[in-house]
């Protein structure tokens, strides 16, 4: 089908996304054990094992465990001074 209003991602140009529809100040995506361990250069058991203890800020969904960036930065300025 070709479509004129169709633009290179095949969305139509009569519906546009929002320009705001990501706002950082308001939603900062999580990362997994494994993503969050990799930043620190840790195993993700040494790191689940400090958000189990309350050491790093961390929100446990189920058996899972996530990580904000900005928790994981500020334990490490934290633990640097």
């Amino acid at each position: 089908m070709n479509n004129s209003n169709t633009n290179h991602n095949g969305h139509s140009g009569a519906h546009p996304m929002p320009s705001a529809a990501f706002r950082e100040d308001e939603f900062e995506p999580l990362l997994d054990s494994e993503e969050a361990a990799a930043l620190l250069k840790i195993h993700p058991k040494t790191l689940q094992k400090l958000a189990r203890n309350g050491e790093i800020a961390a929100i446990h969904i189920g058996k899972l465990w996530r990580f904000r960036a900005s928790a994981l930065n500020r334990w490490l300025e934290k633990i640097a001074s």
